[in-house]
């Protein structure tokens, strides 16, 4: 009995079982310097939501090129917008003395209903928009660290 104990809890330790969000390795996500293009308030939210550092030490350069549009998607018969969709594109480019080690481009897109309230439209636009900041935050987490 204790040898199968002792075996279950050797193999169960010794898997190497690593969580990919476990920011332990912090190493990869500090840049000599962060550019930033485009949406200022996506840019600090990915910023902040991945835990990217500047760090003269290191020699690589990270750009993040971001996109925020509203598109209609379809209108009713009196020609009222019925649907809109909230798109985010962002470009991860990684470079090294002017070389590129890695570039990505990140995008989702969520649809909702029009409002007639202009206020209840531009809080839900609002939440949508943190929802997949969120999204494509964790993806580019898994980006950074694979």
């Amino acid at each position: 009995m204790k040898k199968l104990l002792i075996t279950c809890l050797f193999l169960i330790v010794s898997c190497g079982y690593k969580p990919i969000y476990v920011k332990n390795d912090q190493a990869l996500l500090k840049f000599n310097k962060i550019i930033s293009n485009g949406d200022i308030k996506i840019n600090t939210l990915i910023i902040n939501n991945v835990g990217l550092k500047e760090n003269s030490s290191d020699d690589r350069d990270l750009t993040i090129n971001s996109s925020y549009t509203i598109e209609e998607t379809s209108k009713n018969t009196k020609g009222q917008i019925d649907t809109f969709r909230s798109i985010i594109s962002i470009q991860i480019k990684i470079e090294k003395n002017g070389q590129i080690l890695k570039r990505k481009n990140f995008s989702n897109a969520s649809s909702y209903n029009n409002k007639d309230s202009k206020f209840d439209l531009i809080k839900i636009q609002n939440q949508i928009k943190d929802n997949i900041i969120n999204e494509l935050s964790g993806e580019i987490i898994l980006f950074l660290n694979l």
